[in-house]
């Protein structure tokens, strides 16, 4: 028996279909609509912990989520509260003062001041129509290594809101300027998101970030339109299916949730190759205009809660290039057989697939959470015990999170991440798992493994101390010839490198979105050259932050 799995996630957006889109759902029977809560917001982690002691049932394998089921979840909480510790009753009612658009249907404005939950305003506005919140986002970050100093700063503006009983809305941007001696120019090898740098000197960069959402929703479902981050799984250290690693893209999503015991998620997206068409390439009179390969990604899930507290998740993805298909504008086709129909079985001419399965379990040890993720890229069961033949591009994750045991307020988290080699990788240059040449999965890429802990103790609202740890063992990359040959090379095979870290993070979130922050982090590097010899080095981080809105 042979199996070969290779499967992309693969979205894309097409001017003709898009709107058709959009008319079917506009004119369904719709109930509400869909404003997505940016992933650094506190409230995740808030609703991910109780969910973890059973006081609630939070799905949160796909984020974000819109703010809608978060005040939804957070009233469930609510109702709960004889379950809730004094501190996350404070808490309850901080995040609760947030959604005042979603609590409340009075006419109100509100400039520079409180509003009806004495929640803090630059601008807000309520009326029958149009509801929405503005404010700006502003922030600096001083950063020390080895005496040498970089100052990151930024400024831009978010606001978001609904339009009449149907469509909800959110726009962000934020302008970056980094300057100093030792500027991460490349953000490669860590899990800060990857940047496009718009101008550079010797010691400055500056770079921008633009996240929009349009979106509706009905009874069962949600669709959206936006460019923004997606996250799919669980982990601290990192995600192997998706992850904020990578530049955010323009998608289409689609959330279904017919029945409360299952769920069905699509999306659709539109990445950037960073690879040149040189036939659509011609020279203008100054410059040479150049344009680059088309990419999408495409992906479907279907979770299952058999009982509760247990989710069990299965999920497709395809990355296709050069042109737009049709075919995986259909959410419930199965992605491989429609590249074998594209492709006729010619691998040359086909894309580049994965599947993942996540296994969560919530509460079934107290207050705990364990789940397992698998994501494969390519894997060959021919003579499974003969190691000539046999292929194992995958990665995992296991990992499990312990809240207010042994005492209350203390979260303790333990995860290990497995990426084998050529993971994410693929002989086409467009099709690898990669968005303007960052990885979407784990930061850590192929051919590594890392182990994480850390131990968070939240002392009153908002204040929070954070200690962490993490081993990463880093292989080669490898050749394309290495990928595609057999045997395939062990695991860890080539050049090793050793990164060794240990650090402590302090936050307090002052008012909303008010925050002030300080890290520190030891980090050992070792790594091997080409005469076996290993080069050393020790690296001490601190830096500062001050910020509102992120």
């Amino acid at each position: 028996m042979h199996i070969n799995i290779r499967t992309h996630f693969i979205g894309s957006i097409n001017s003709k279909i898009l709107p058709a889109l959009l008319f079917v759902f506009m004119f369904s029977q719709l109930k509400a609509q869909v404003v997505n809560e940016p992933l650094y917001k506190d409230v995740y982690d808030f609703l991910g912990r109780l969910s973890n002691k059973g006081v609630i049932e939070f799905d949160n394998l796909i984020l974000p989520l819109s703010r809608i089921a978060i005040v939804t979840k957070l009233n469930e909480a609510k109702c709960k509260y004889g379950l809730l510790t004094n501190l996350e009753r404070e808490e309850l009612a901080f995040f609760l003062s947030d959604y005042n658009l979603e609590r409340s249907d009075n006419y109100n404005r509100t400039i520079f001041s409180q509003d009806e939950f004495s929640r803090f305003r630059f601008f807000s506005y309520s009326d029958t129509l149009l509801k929405i919140n503005a404010e700006p986002i502003a922030g600096a970050r001083i950063f020390s290594r080895e005496n040498q100093f970089n100052i990151h700063r930024w400024n831009g503006l978010r606001f978001s809101g609904y339009l009449d009983s149907f469509l909800g809305f959110s726009f962000s941007f934020r302008d970056n300027g980094e300057s100093g001696n030792t500027i991460d120019i490349d953000k490669s090898f860590t899990p800060q998101t990857g940047i496009i740098i718009n101008n550079k000197t010797q010691n400055s960069i500056e770079y921008s970030e633009i996240n929009v959402n349009l979106g509706i929703s009905w009874k069962w479902g949600e669709f959206s339109l936006g460019k923004d981050f997606i996250e799919w799984g669980y982990g601290k250290s990192g995600k192997i299916v998706l992850s904020s690693k990578a530049p955010s893209f323009p998608y289409l999503r689609l959330d279904l949730k017919p029945a409360g015991w299952i769920s069905f998620n699509y999306i659709h997206a539109k990445l950037s190759s960073d690879v040149i068409d040189s036939i659509k390439t011609y020279s203008a009179d100054l410059y040479e205009r150049r344009t680059t390969r088309e990419k999408y990604f495409v992906s479907h899930t279907v979770s299952l809660i058999p009982a509760q507290g247990l989710t069990i998740s299965l999920g497709e993805s395809m990355i296709y290039s050069d042109r737009f298909e049709p075919v995986y504008l259909i959410p419930v086709i199965f992605f491989k057989a429609a590249d074998h129909y594209l492709s006729k079985y010619d691998i040359t001419q086909g894309d580049n697939g994965q599947f993942f399965l996540n296994i969560s379990s919530k509460n079934h040890l107290k207050n705990t959470h364990v789940w397992f993720t698998v994501f494969i890229d390519e894997i060959s069961f021919e003579k499974i015990f003969d190691a000539s033949r046999r292929k194992n591009q995958t990665g995992f994750t296991f990992g499990m999170e312990i809240v207010d045991l042994p005492f209350e307020n203390l979260t303790l988290n333990v995860e290990y991440s497995r990426i084998n080699p050529f993971v994410y990788s693929n002989f086409i240059q467009t099709q690898t798992y990669e968005n303007h040449s960052y990885l979407m999965g784990h930061w850590i890429g192929s051919n590594a493994d890392i182990v994480y802990a850390s131990a968070n103790y939240r002392f009153l609202r908002g204040l929070q101390a954070t200690l962490w740890g993490h081993f990463i063992r880093k292989g080669s990359k490898g050749t394309v010839e290495q990928q595609y040959s057999l045997p395939q090379p062990e695991f860890l095979f080539g050049l090793k490198k050793y990164y060794n870290g240990f650090g402590l993070n302090l936050k307090y979130e002052i008012l909303h979105d008010l925050f002030v922050e300080t890290r520190y982090s030891h980090l050992r590097n070792k790594i091997e050259e080409t005469d076996n010899n290993f080069v050393i080095n020790y690296f001490d981080n601190f830096s500062f932050s001050l910020y509102y809105g992120l």
